[in-house]
């Protein structure tokens, strides 16, 4: 039995007739989705309002007159918005992951319920005048990776603003050991975040354990 013909047997779908295990998975994928769509924009949503507050934490420090050393906590700010933009960029595309998850089980499930509505794409004809192709008209665009883009470019940012809160490298001078120290915290956890914070597809095993109580 292959993947497609176990899909099948679990849903329902390899029984004549009877459907009602498959409508109800069907129902469920496409709730389950939309919720997911409403996930990623309030955790998209979250992010951004803390980048924008390291953003502005970033240019107030420097901006500050009555501040010391603000070079070096401008640079402690940068790497905090970095680390910010790095788990943001890593959650657009988990959420992308579970989401494409949803939307590859209503594929599946869709023919035998409604047909292939989720499938069939309906577009206007290809416009001829450049204004109404280019700007004005739609476009097949990802609206989950221009945000992916976004994130992405706004780490790039980050990079550039961490690079000029740092000192002027001199070589007869001594390396800065807190510049160091906070660079590498940075560099740790964002190794962590996306080397272990991946979801486990493997089999799971479950510990059950329940008390007994009584009154005497």
């Amino acid at each position: 039995m292959n993947n497609e013909d176990e899909y099948k047997r679990s849903f329902g779908l390899d029984v004549p007739g009877d459907k009602k295990k498959t409508a109800q998975a069907l129902e469920h994928a496409l709730d389950i989705r939309k919720f997911e769509i409403g996930l990623y924009w309030q955790r998209a949503a979250y992010f951004w309002a803390l980048i924008a507050v390291a953003f502005a934490g970033y240019f107030a420090i420097l901006g500050s007159d009555n501040l010391t050393d603000k070079e070096y906590l401008a640079f402690i700010v940068g790497c905090v918005g970095a680390t910010f933009t790095w788990a943001w960029f890593l959650v657009n595309r988990g959420s992308k992951f579970w989401q494409e998850n949803w939307e590859n089980h209503v594929d599946m499930l869709e023919d035998e319920i409604a047909g292939p509505l989720y499938k069939t794409i309906l577009h206007r004809p290809q416009a001829k005048r450049p204004i109404e192709k280019y700007i004005l008209g739609p476009a097949p665009i990802s609206v989950s990776k221009i945000n992916q883009w976004v994130s992405f470019f706004t780490l790039c940012i980050w990079g550039a603003l961490i690079k000029h809160a740092l000192p002027e490298v001199r070589f007869s001078e001594p390396i800065s050991t807190r510049h160091v120290i906070v660079g590498a915290i940075t560099l740790v956890f964002a190794y962590l975040m996306s080397r272990h914070s991946r979801t486990h597809l493997g089999p799971h095993k479950h510990v059950m354990a329940r008390r007994q109580t009584h009154i005497e």
